[in-house]
Order: C-alpha cells, then structure tokens, then sequence
C-alpha cells in the first residue's frame, strides 16, 4: 500500500458507486444504502467523498439531496430521473439489533448511467467503492462496471459485497471480484463464496486462496461481535471484537469499510487497519441510524490519510 506522511496536500477522493435510498424503519424514514453510508462516513473522516447514484424527481429524491448537502457531501454526481421513484427499502429489526430488508424494485438507481461526469470522478478518484445490490439491474450493472474499470491502475477497487435477498448471481459475484481488488465481505456471506469457489481448509486458507484466485490485495472478513479478520498484501490482522450494546447493526459494515479504506490508503500496518475499522463499527452499532455522528476526535485520527 501507498505510504503517506501527516504533512500533506489534499484528502484522498473517494467514491461510493451504486445505491442511494430511504431506509423505511419502525422509527421513522433514514437515508441509507450502502454507497452512500460509506461515503458519508469517509467525509464525515475527512476524505473528499462524493457518492455516484440516482434518485427520482419527487420528494425523497429532494429531500435526499438536501440531507447529503447538509452532510457535507456533494450532489452534483446524483442522477435524477424523470418516471422512476426514489428507492426505498422496508426494515424490521429482531431482538438483536439484526435488520430484515425488503427491497423495493423498478426504482432510479436500477437506471444507473455511467456519465461523463461519473467516469472523470472515478477515473480521479484513490478509491472507489461498489457492491451487487447496485447490479441487479442489466442497465445498472453495466455502468456500474464501466465505471469501477475507469478508476486508475493505482486505486483501490473495493467489492462490498454485500448480499440482498436475492438480488445477487454468481456471475456478477465472479465479474466483480475481478474488478476488484480489495474485497469486505461479511460472516454470513462468506459461506456463499465458499462454495461458489469451492474453496477448502480452515477460514484463513479459503481467505488466502480467494485473494490468490483473483488477485486480491486486501480481504476483510468481519464476524459481527466476534470481530474481524483482514488480509492485507500478505499479512494477517484479526480483532477479536469487543462487546457493545448493539442498537442497530445497519451502516457498521460500511463504517468498517471506510476507515479500512481510508487506512489502506494510508499505508497504516494491518493490525491497526482493522483496528480502527472494527472501531468505527461498534460506534455505529451503538448508535441508532447508520451514518450517526462521530465522536469528538475520532476523525482527527485519520487526519494524516492525505495524498500529496
């Protein structure tokens, strides 16, 4: 990985590439989706972050826009369309803090484009984020490969992978592993991989064996509250977690993704790689909401991942 030094002149760009939605929760309406909730947490740890999505012209897509705005983060690369609504999802949530999705079809980010603007963001960016909800769609899939492939030979790919009812085949699993080069993948998924690939021996060799098959760099696997497990360029960091009153789990694995991603770029050593993300992750597990504000000082950790 890149090393990087405190003094420096410009935050990392990155960007999350796919869906932007309301999460309808028993509490009440929360913006989320994956993309987004990365990006908004490496803005809120001091990246220059922008999200690639579509939302509708009606009055989720406006109020969308205005609660990204008010975030901080840019909306000049959210599509509008013109017939298809804003996407919303259902969430109930079990005993454990667990959410259960029902994800709503024909909505704008299934009508996803790859615009000039879209591909100059990526092909500028030091890391773009993408994952196969955003793929169910033949439209959509198709420039959300367009637009990962435009990102430079140097930036990190990262593959959330991110499992949806069944809005996943193991076509695109496979096209966007080799897209890829970074994977974040959870407990409950990796089991899908395992068989996809046929991989064998103990969790650390079927890791090793899928970063190897595709040229992998980085491999992440988090366990929930058993911690995470992180193959980075060869060496291995695991976290054995710590407890935490779990309010909700929704946006905790995005929150890991962007503090590793943000580390990676860094060049921080494995170990405090997942450290810090498994960190962020158990705030927001404690947290109502999946993008809640960061404690004081939390950020200022990550103030020397800048580019010169």
């Amino acid at each position: 990985m890149p090393t990087q030094t405190a003094a420096l002149s410009r935050p990392f760009r990155i960007l999350g590439v796919g869906e932007l939605l309301w999460d309808l929760l028993p509490a009440g309406p929360q913006l989320g989706g994956a993309p987004a909730n990365f990006a908004l947490h490496a803005r809120a740890l001091g990246a220059d972050a922008a999200l690639v999505s579509r939302v509708g012209r009606d009055e989720r897509g406006c109020a969308a826009l205005l609660r990204l705005a008010a975030a901080g983060l840019p909306t000049g690369l959210i599509q509008r369309d013109a017939s298809a609504p804003t996407g919303t999802v259902g969430v109930t949530l079990g005993d454990d803090g667990q959410p259960a999705y029902t994800i709503h079809e024909g909505v704008a980010w299934d009508r996803l484009e790859a615009t000039p603007e879209a591909l100059a963001a990526v092909a500028a960016a030091d890391a773009v984020c993408f994952g196969t909800l955003a793929q169910r769609d033949p439209r959509a899939r198709a420039a959300v490969q367009r637009l990962v492939s435009a990102a430079p030979t140097g930036a990190l790919r990262i593959f959330d992978l991110n499992l949806r009812q069944h809005f996943h085949a193991p076509a695109v699993i496979e096209a966007s592993l080799r897209l890829a080069n970074v994977l974040k993948v959870n407990d409950a998924e990796w089991p899908v991989l395992a068989a996809q690939f046929g991989l064998a021996g103990d969790l650390r060799a079927q890791v090793a064996a899928l970063a190897g098959c595709f040229g992998l760099r980085v491999v992440a696997l988090t366990r929930g509250a058993a911690g995470s497990l992180l193959l980075a360029d060869g060496v291995w960091a695991e976290d054995p977690g710590m407890p935490v009153k779990v309010v909700d789990t929704i946006g905790a694995g995005d929150a890991f993704t962007a503090a590793m991603t943000l580390a990676l770029l860094a060049g921080w050593p494995a170990t405090k790689v997942n450290a810090m993300a498994g960190e962020l992750a158990r705030f927001v597990c404690g947290h109502a909401g999946a993008t809640p504000v960061l404690p004081p000082g939390f950020a200022a950790q990550f103030l020397e991942t800048r580019r010169p």
